[in-house]
């Protein structure tokens, strides 16, 4: 079964409910609104802040309000537990529901696409990216394939360095081709082995010139507030 999040309140439906618009976080000046995620406060001090996507905001006859949430899990939450392609900001969009209240908001951020997240010049606190949604009771996720790179052929994690090749375009981890990461950033240019194989056949052939290269890319992923 699906885990259930300390904190969450399970009801029967109630009379005198009403739709809410908006919901003010306690002790700030932040609103918020259904589509927005929002850190939550865990029961547990020693855990990380819950994520969740706000569903709806309802407040009963007594004021008090409820909102209804979709959970984020983070890679470590998952049944199959964090993998060396997870990112440290990465989250899973859940299938589990759950309705809290309102006072266990803790703060706003931002759950960007994968692709956005990898535009980001700096990544703050608030920031976290999506690319897989995820099934709490089976441990399913959708898409259930995704590209892979390098030798080693994981998925991309947007935290690590990589390099690319000016041959095929395929982008390698330094460790993967016997490179320190202090080496790859000082690179002007670079071509995997195979690639660097077919170039010095085809410089034989024709007298291909290296300099005639476009220069190297090399991008640090690893993104620091």
């Amino acid at each position: 079964m699906a885990k259930t999040r300390p904190g969450g309140i399970i009801s029967k439906p109630k009379t005198g409910k009403k739709d809410l618009d908006s919901y003010t976080i306690r002790g700030t000046t932040k609103v918020v609104r259904a589509g927005d995620c929002v850190l939550m406060r865990p029961s547990d001090t020693g855990r990380p802040s819950y994520v969740a996507k706000i569903e709806a905001i309802e407040a009963d006859s007594r004021n008090n309000v409820k909102v209804r949430v979709r959970w984020y899990y983070r890679p470590e939450e998952s049944l199959g537990g964090r993998r060396q392609f997870h990112g440290a900001k990465e989250l899973f969009l859940s299938d589990h529901y759950d309705v809290q209240s309102a006072h266990t908001i803790e703060g706003k951020c931002i759950v960007h696409s994968f692709k956005n997240y990898t535009k980001l010049e700096n990544v703050g606190a608030e920031d976290y990216y999506c690319r897989f949604e995820y099934k709490a009771a089976t441990g399913g996720f959708t898409p259930d394939r995704v590209a892979v790179y390098c030798k080693c052929e994981m998925p991309y994690n947007p935290d690590d360095l990589m390099v690319q090749c000016e041959g095929c375009k395929d982008w390698y981890h330094p460790a993967c081709v016997d490179m320190t990461i202090e080496e790859a950033k000082k690179l002007d240019h670079f071509m995997c082995s195979e690639c660097a194989s077919d170039d010095d056949v085809k410089r034989s052939q024709n007298g291909f010139s290296a300099s005639s290269l476009a220069e190297v890319k090399v991008e640090n992923k690893r993104r620091k507030r």
